[in-house]
């Protein structure tokens, strides 16, 4: 039987510059899900890629040969030798690999506990496997279980209370080293949903303005209108670095935007005024070297992630709540794959008896004599209904026995019983013949 699998890394086992060569936009992953599941690895595939996480969730027919694949396209993407990624991946298997998307999903594993984009995330990964054709009915039910279990826990706890994101952080740790924002100018670099947070967080600190670049000018534009500020494209960065104090960028750029070929005539130019960049991108937007450059304070998201664990303790009693609903939640995704294993007995059996029924009205059908349409219809209700209660007891001893050492025994008796497996004759090998009815005797 298939295994569900789930390998990946995430800010907890890799660092960054091993996190940003792993990341998958959409187009790859894409492609990746494809040669997955066109291979013999897997039968299905959904892949999760943020900043902080890349995961492979599979159907594996064979669990060894689809953790080797996705190990060996992984060490591919990175550029590295599998020996050298091993160490840094997570390898999960059935009610294990569950349980992590569930945390996943509801925030629970994130670099802020209760983060709110991770959801999204999550959905959106299934948007895209469901569009690509890449995952199935399994994987179907469990990323569909995991968004509704975050979004109850959401509901039900204040794991997401006062809104904090990685967006906020930033935005506070900008207020930490400039002190009051009121005076300052901002420039936000991208214009996707980290950015608007970003954006929203310094105006709520009084930024004095907040200036929109991205690459496609008119949603830079249409962000930037909802807060009062400025807009340009990226390309045309070199000549908005000379005014803002704080810069903070959120792309999906393969490469660094801002290096040290273009910042040094930038602060050369600022006479002296100091510069604080943070970079919240992945792979990163800044290039790592800038931080050499006099004036110039430079951070990424693992900086980040030593001021969000300080504050982590404040969400524990939240979390232990939190968890005790994704229990609840699994147990429902648990049952519902226990029952995979008599389901296509059950399926199976319903089909042998509803055969039968076909065949035995047929043999007899000039039989029948002068019966109307109406009780032709009575005749083959009353046979469904004695077929459908003969089935009822087996059908529910079998599903009492989804989940236990006893129902592979069981599935294989029905089977040879009824001979499921098997082209033997519905109709018991010889013809079924019924008394004729006739009407009004």
């Amino acid at each position: 039987m298939s295994e569900l699998l789930a390998l990946g890394l995430s800010h907890k086992t890799a660092p960054l510059e091993l996190r940003e060569r792993l990341a998958l936009p959409e187009g790859r992953a894409a492609g990746l899900m494809a040669d997955l599941t066109g291979s013999d690895g897997a039968t299905e595939a959904t892949i999760l890629s943020t900043c902080n996480r890349t995961e492979i969730y599979l159907v594996a027919p064979d669990p060894v040969v689809g953790e080797s694949e996705v190990l060996a396209a992984l060490s591919a993407q990175a550029g590295i030798r599998p020996t050298e990624l091993v160490g840094h991946l997570y390898s999960l298997r059935g009610p294990d690999a569950a349980r992590h998307l569930y945390l996943v999903s509801a925030g629970l594993d994130s670099m802020i506990i209760g983060e709110a984009e991770i959801q999204g995330q999550v959905k959106r990964a299934h948007e895209l496997a469901l569009v690509e054709g890449a995952s199935g009915p399994l994987l179907n039910r469990l990323f569909r279980g995991a968004i509704a279990a975050g979004g109850k826990v959401r509901h039900e706890t204040s794991i997401s209370e006062k809104g904090v994101s990685v967006a906020s952080v930033a935005v506070a740790e900008a207020r930490r080293i400039l002190g009051d924002l009121s005076n300052r100018r901002a420039l936000v670099v991208g214009a996707g949903t980290t950015s608007e947070l970003v954006a929203k967080a310094l105006t709520s600190s009084g930024t004095e303005s907040v200036f929109i670049a991205n690459r496609h000018f008119d949603r830079a534009r249409e962000l930037a209108r909802r807060f009062d500020g400025g807009a340009a494209r990226i390309a045309d960065l070199p000549e908005h670095l000379a005014d803002p104090d704080i810069v903070v960028s959120a792309t999906n750029s393969p490469h660094h935007l801002l290096d040290r070929e273009l910042l040094e005539p930038v602060m050369e130019s600022r006479n002296d005024r100091p510069l604080l960049l943070i970079d919240l991108a992945v792979p990163r937007d800044i290039d790592p070297g800038v931080r050499e450059l006099a004036g110039i304070t430079s951070l990424d998201i693992d900086d980040l992630q030593v001021v969000i664990e300080r504050n982590a303790a404040s969400r524990a009693a939240e979390a232990h709540k939190a968890e005790r609903i994704i229990d609840a939640e699994l147990e429902l995704f648990d049952q519902w794959v226990d029952s995979l294993e008599v389901l296509p007995a059950i399926v199976a059996l319903r089909e042998r008896a509803d055969e039968i029924v076909r065949r035995v009205l047929a043999e007899n059908e000039d039989r029948w004599m002068n019966l109307d349409a109406d009780d032709r219809e009575r005749v083959e209700a009353v046979a469904r209904a004695v077929a459908r209660r003969m089935l009822h007891e087996p059908t529910l001893k079998l599903k009492e026995m989804a989940g236990t050492d006893a129902a592979y025994e069981a599935v294989n008796t029905v089977r040879e019983l009824f001979g499921l497996d098997v082209n033997t004759d519905p109709g018991g090998g010889t013809e079924a013949t019924v008394t004729p009815i006739r009407r009004g005797v």
